[in-house]
Formats: structure tokens, sequence, C-alpha cells
């Protein structure tokens, strides 16, 4: 199907989407059951949406590691940096790198690597239970930047563009495939009580219907807001039923109808979830085994939240949430969980105690139920850390090469791809921007990225804007 813009709304129909063959101000008039029906239809259409392609992956699971975990420390090891610690750092001027202090000395890696699994590759003794996973993952080497910013450089992974007022990818993916489940929101974010820089807007729909923003989920106490129905369903009803009928009453008299679809939806999925997301985010009928493996009996609160959200990422993978991302804790005070720019043996140890095994054993559960090779699992920070260092325990922001894991929903695993110099400075072998992850992640999913678009501002508007190619060296 080509791409045409609807009369009424301006929205780009793209190739997933329904054709309307009865103008909507003539439905809205004309049908007594009036908006209500329309609002309907349009969630039966969200949920029967098919991928442009046949795809292995149906769903994502973004771990986001928010500041910046260091690569020369975890799975991009330099024998040369080592050898050169504590020694005067030169290097190419690099505007993406950031070195805001005279005297600079490279840093070598303050833990040990080693290699791992049947595929060699080396992980550092900072993650012991994702080295377990090794065969699985292909680690991404070569991934650049725009500049060393917290925030921009988080709205640039989330959005594809360092600036605010840009849909995030989890909406995208929302849009672009439907709701499997229509009781469930199609765009989960799994928050630990820390909201990263650049703020809501990497979780936000922007101009895509508000249908498609990400619903939040916090780890401690009651995981969403208002979930409870406050009075009994027959007087809510009553008063869905009623909302419903102002809100068409209003749309045809406006003649416009995308937001007001958008709100109904909300309601109609909010009244759905108060039964659904309070089951899905219990996890005391999982097995023993299970919380063990994940760590949700362990001590420190930290670390058993951070494993309570992974757990509840594979229960609402497997009730049908499209795309379900994971925030880290900050247990600090600090910019971001990973933004050590000193004390990083301290900070750096920490967040890998809190993550490193709920992570291995999200991978892990879902390849014994079956699920991995249908599931994309992305581990990312927006940035990487420089291997030299005004001090000898801290690094600070770097975008020039870093790296990222991908695993399941088609990806190759047990390799690595692309490459920094032997000091660990810039991508010199295959460099990659956030686009072509994005790209990478779509294709995975059946959906052609440069076909997803969203007519606003006068074009069409997509995640990887007029960038991003497929990664399809790293494809099985």
């Amino acid at each position: 199907m080509s791409a045409e813009t609807s009369p009424t709304t301006g929205r780009l129909r793209h190739s997933l989407a329904r054709p309307h063959t009865v103008p909507r101000r003539s439905l809205l008039q004309g049908l007594s059951c009036g908006f209500g029906w329309l609002a309907f239809q349009g969630l039966q259409a969200a949920a029967d949406q098919q991928p442009h392609f046949s795809a292995p992956a149906k769903r994502v699971i973004f771990l986001f590691m928010d500041g910046g975990v260091s690569h020369v420390d975890t799975f991009d090891p330099k024998p040369e940096l080592d050898r050169l610690s504590g020694q005067p750092a030169k290097w190419r001027p690099d505007v993406r790198s950031q070195a805001i202090s005279a005297g600079r000395r490279w840093l070598g890696s303050l833990w040990k690597f080693r290699q791992r699994g049947q595929c060699g590759l080396p992980v550092s003794d900072l993650f012991p239970h994702q080295a377990h996973m090794i065969d699985r993952l292909c680690v991404i080497r070569s991934l650049t930047g725009e500049t060393p910013l917290h925030g921009a450089q988080s709205l640039l992974l989330h959005t594809g563009r360092s600036i605010a007022a840009a849909p995030s990818i989890g909406s995208w993916v929302s849009y672009g495939l439907g709701r499997e489940n229509e009781n469930l929101p199609g765009y989960v974010v799994l928050n630990n009580d820390w909201i990263p820089n650049g703020g809501f807007q990497n979780f936000s729909s922007s101009f895509l219907p508000a249908a498609h923003e990400a619903a939040m989920v916090r780890a401690a106490g009651t995981p969403v807001d208002n979930i409870q129905p406050a009075v009994a369903p027959e007087l809510q009803q009553l008063r869905l039923k009623f909302l419903r009928n102002m809100d068409g009453k209003f749309a045809a008299q406006q003649g416009t109808a995308a937001g007001i679809e958008s709100a109904i939806r909300n309601y109609e999925t909010a009244a759905r979830m108060q039964t659904l997301v309070p089951d899905l985010c219990d996890v005391s009928g999982e097995t023993q085994a299970t919380q063990s493996l994940y760590g949700v009996d362990r001590d420190d609160s930290f670390d058993k939240l951070y494993a309570l959200q992974c757990l509840r990422a594979r229960r609402l993978a497997e009730a049908g949430v499209r795309f379900i991302e994971i925030t880290c804790p900050n247990t600090h005070a600090n910019n971001s969980p990973w933004d050590q720019h000193g004390d990083l043996r301290r900070r750096h140890t920490e967040n890998a105690r809190i993550t490193d095994q709920p992570v291995a054993a999200l991978l892990a559960d879902l390849e014994q139920r079956g699920m991995l090779d249908e599931t994309l699992v992305v581990w990312a920070g927006e940035m990487g850390r420089t291997p030299h260092s005004g001090g000898t325990d801290g690094r600070d922001h770097h975008v020039s090469g870093y790296t990222i894991w991908m695993a399941g929903g088609g990806i190759r695993g047990g390799m690595s791809f692309g490459e920094t110099d032997e000091m660990g400075m810039s991508a010199v072998a295959s460099p990659l921007d956030i686009h072509d992850i994005h790209a990478t992640i779509l294709h995975q999913l059946g959906i052609h990225h440069e076909q997803l678009t969203w007519r606003f501002g006068g074009r069409e508007m997509r995640l990887t804007d007029v960038h991003g190619n497929v990664v399809k060296e790293i494809l099985s």
C-alpha cells in the first residue's frame, strides 16, 4: 500500500494501517454509537496490524544502563591501554570525547578480562553472570554518538534525535506493530525510581497518538498509580460510556478526532489494566527457584527491586507487551547511575552487583521458556567512558567509540562486531550510529524503518529520520 495522508487527521498511513473507506465526519455523524464505536474499531485495527515482512522478533526488552558504562572495563579489552596506564595521554583531537582537565593520563582497566564461553569472547570480572551468557550475546564495540552530554545522548538513544519532542522507539514499535494484547499498553517502562537525563521525553509518544506513550511501572510500593478502581465496576462503566458520548460529540463538532481517539483508547485500556497489571506485577506465584535465579530474594533493596523489575519484564513479555524498558536505580547523589567521573571502582562494582545477575537471569529464563528467539534484548547506555583520566579512579564522557550488546530475536550470539583503536578511543572498524541500531531493531520486528512514518510538520517523520542501515552482519 502506498502512503497517503488522511484529509481529516493529517496522518500519514504507513503500510501497516488500514484505510478508512468512509469519511470520518460522516461516520461520526451517522452512527448512533458515535465515537465509542470508532475507538473500538481503532483498538481492533491496532491489535490486528501485521509487520511488513516475516521476522523473528515479536517484542523488545531494552535494558538501559543510564550514565555510560565503561567499555574498556567491561566488553572491550585494550592490552595496550593497560600497558601504558599512568603515562601521559595524547590523542587526535575529538570533540566527541570529553576531556575537561589538563594532565590527562591513560587509565588501564580496573578489572581483569577473561575469555568466556565456547566463543571465547573476553568479558571482564565486573560481569561474571553475563559472562556465562556470552554465547548468546552479540557485542557491538563500534557505536558512536553525537555529543558527550547525558541528556542529548539519552534522547538520541531513545528517540533518534538529540533534542526533545520526538517519539521514543518504544512508541514507534507500539504504533508500528499494534498491541499484541489489547488489555495492556504496547510500551511499558519498568522504572527504578529514577528518571534518566532527558526526562520523560525519553518515553514520550510526542506527535504519535498518546495511546503509544509509555506506561510507567515503579519498582517499590504500588506499581501503577490509581490502578485500583475507586468506584464499583458498574459505575465505572457508566462513567466511561458518558466520556465516550461526550468525546464523540466534541469530535463531531470539531471535525477532527485524532487526539480524542487516543484519549478514548487510553481510558478503555486503563479500565482493562485494572485486573491484569496488578497480577502481572505480583511475582509471588513464581517458583522460589525462579525468584532466586533473578535475585529477588537478595538482601539489598536496590538489588532485589532491580531483580523484581527484570522478572516482571519476562511476565509482561509473556503477556504480549511489545516494548519493555528497564531503567537502573541511582544509588547515590550522582548525575546518573553509571556516570563515574570518580570513584569508578566502587560505583561500577555496585551497579554491576545490582544489574548483572538479573540481566543474565532474564536471558536464561527467556531461553529456557522458548522465548528468547522471539524476544530481542538490547543492553545499552547512552555513551561510554574515556580511556584517559584526570585521576586514577574515574573516567569522563565518551561517544567516539563505545559498546552495547544485543541478544535473541534473530541476532547472532557469541560474536563481536566492530572495533575501537588500540586505546579504545575511536571506532575504527565498522563504525555505527544509533540510527543503525534502530533500523536493525525494527528490521528484526518485521518493519522497514524507512516505511514506518507519520506525517508531522509538513513531512513524513520516522524514527531513523534520514539515516540508518540494517546491520546485516549480526543477523542469524
